[in-house]
């Protein structure tokens, strides 16, 4: 007989992930911006002027997926992309100055989910990283970080 779901750890993670997405969701839509792009511009906030293949590595995602939500956030004036002088395969993602104030914007976000969890920002911070080693060790020991 299987687990309960309530017993699954994979089913409470998806569930848990669903219910932010929710929780963010009209803070986003507010914003004009999807939850990717909102992860697109914290990628950006880290390490300003990643290539798409390094925005993708970072957000665990294909190329492919990051390409059109980069050209969606261009067309909106938060990046820009430039093809590298060194290697014109590669394109250069920046930060305008309006994606950095919407950067700093989108820090209410955070103050939500810290409001709402009933959890002190230690307690929050300690079962993000426990998460994060769970997802490494199931990763092979890959830690998924900035390239």
């Amino acid at each position: 007989m299987p687990l309960p779901l309530d017993n699954q750890l994979c089913f409470t993670l998806y569930a848990t992930s669903m219910t932010i997405n929710r929780t963010y969701k009209p803070m986003l839509d507010e914003m004009g911006i999807t939850y990717p792009q909102y992860l697109v511009l914290n990628a950006l906030g880290e390490a300003d002027g990643m290539s798409v293949g390094s925005i993708a590595h970072r957000l665990a995602l294909e190329s492919s997926t990051i390409t059109p939500l980069v050209k969606r956030m261009e067309q909106a004036g938060l990046v820009t992309r430039q093809r590298s002088q060194t290697d014109e395969r590669q394109v250069q993602v920046d930060l305008t100055p309006s994606g950095r104030a919407l950067l700093v914007q989108c820090n209410c976000l955070n103050e939500t989910l810290i409001e709402r969890s009933g959890m002190t920002l230690a307690e929050l911070d300690a079962l993000n990283r426990q998460i994060q080693k769970l997802r490494d060790a199931l990763n092979g020991g890959q830690v998924v970080d900035a390239a």
